[in-house]
């Protein structure tokens, strides 16, 4: 009996303290990867966890934040000129020579295609202004501003290094944000790609997809796949990032630190586990009418500012709500489609994010004066009243003072 009774313990220590709102109607899948997640892409809301926040060395999954910045910071024609460095990197390589001349197109199709680390390390040099280092220090800095905070990159490959290191869930941020460019899909979902000859290679240099989930013969095709990134050392083991969307959602599956290599099909069981449980729901469209605003004698309509989505269980009946700032809008002037109030959205309690509301109607500066002065009137009533009782205190005590004096 003790020993159920601390299971239990345990057990709702575990729930209480496990940050991530993970529910389902179905088993949860079982993962080789000691870190794991689903991340719905739209609202940033993991969906399954398996210690999302543990970092691990990620191998070329690394890559990926490498394919962002390339993506954020140049243009597919621009022209790269390679250093003396890529060339001698160590591990996968397409064989780039010193001094010759390829275009980020080209070194993004052998980055994310062949993994290849000599591209990695072109791509680096020309972003980081000829230094790898200052490259890591620029994808140190963008997996911040994406909330990737147990994160650390040293280097633009994942080639092993003990202070390289990324979790699950940080891995699922970044991909998230690479999918919002439409080049990274085409790129990633490419099966063949020619790099034709340069200054330095007179012959084709050819690179093969590695990603087995967008490859149509593969055991492991998955309908809907935009992409992923897989990633091996042996220290690090084997890593694995995805994107894949059905009916409108887009999911991402990070899985790291797989001694096991069963990646492929694990990721499709996250992904299977994902789509079949939960649906992406939109809430509001932008200009949708979200309430009316009906005090101090104005009646304002408020519409959304943008469209709002959540993610619920299948099964799930539950409605969000919402709650205003209560702005005093009688005081304040604004035109038509200015934003006057913020709505907080709530579902099942949860706090699932704010919504900016614009005035669909105006109100004018005479309407905001004449409210503002009636409103100042009433917040200053006391002190008025406590100036008048102040004065009339004065004016008896004058006035008793010269009677007596008269006397």
């Amino acid at each position: 009996m003790k020993k159920i009774v601390t299971f239990i313990l345990f057990f709702l220590i575990i729930c209480y303290i496990n940050p991530y709102n993970v529910y389902a109607t179905q088993t949860l899948p079982s993962v080789s990867a000691d870190s794991a997640v689903i991340l719905d892409a739209t609202t940033g809301e993991v969906l399954y966890a398996k210690n999302p926040d543990s970092a691990y060395p990620p191998a070329s999954t690394t890559k990926i934040m490498t394919a962002l910045l390339t993506l954020e910071n140049t243009n597919l024609n621009d022209k790269v000129t390679v250093g003396k460095n890529p060339p001698l990197v160590d591990g996968t390589r397409i064989g780039l020579y010193e001094g010759e001349e390829l275009t980020v197109k080209d070194l993004l199709y052998g980055l994310l295609l062949a993994s290849a680390n000599d591209c990695a390390e072109a791509l680096a040099e020309h972003i980081g202004n000829g230094s790898s280092e200052k490259f890591a220090i620029e994808m140190n800095k963008k997996a911040h501003e994406l909330g990737a905070y147990n994160t650390n990159f040293v280097n633009p490959s994942g080639l092993f290094d003990e202070k390289h290191k990324t979790s699950a869930k940080d891995l699922a941020l970044i991909m998230k944000e690479l999918c919002k460019n439409p080049e990274y899909s085409k790129i990633a979902t490419t099966l063949y790609y020619t790099i034709p000859p340069t200054n330095k290679s007179p012959k084709e240099r050819g690179v093969w997809n590695e990603n087995k989930l967008i490859q149509p013969n593969s055991t492991y095709y998955y309908s809907g796949c935009e992409g992923g990134k897989t990633g091996y050392t042996t220290q690090s083991l084997h890593s694995y990032v995805s994107a894949a969307t059905r009916n409108g959602q887009r999911l991402i599956v990070a899985l790291v630190h797989d001694k096991n290599k069963t990646f492929f099909p694990d990721s499709i069981s996250l992904f299977n586990f994902g789509f079949d449980n939960f649906s992406l729901v939109k809430l509001y469209s932008k200009g949708d009418l979200v309430t009316t605003y009906n005090k101090n004698n104005i009646s304002v309509p408020l519409t959304a500012a943008s469209d709002f989505y959540y993610v619920k269980n299948k099964d799930d009946a539950a409605v969000p709500s919402f709650t205003l700032k209560n702005s005093n809008l009688s005081v304040k002037f604004f035109n038509t489609g200015e934003v006057v109030e913020e709505a907080t959205i709530s579902f099942k309690g949860k706090n699932i994010g704010k919504l900016d509301l614009l005035s669909s109607s105006s109100h004018y500066e005479k309407q905001t004066m004449a409210s503002a002065h009636i409103e100042n009137i009433i917040k200053n009533k006391y002190i008025i009243f406590i100036s008048i009782m102040f004065i009339l205190t004065l004016i008896v005590s004058f006035t008793i003072r010269r009677f007596v004096i008269s006397k």
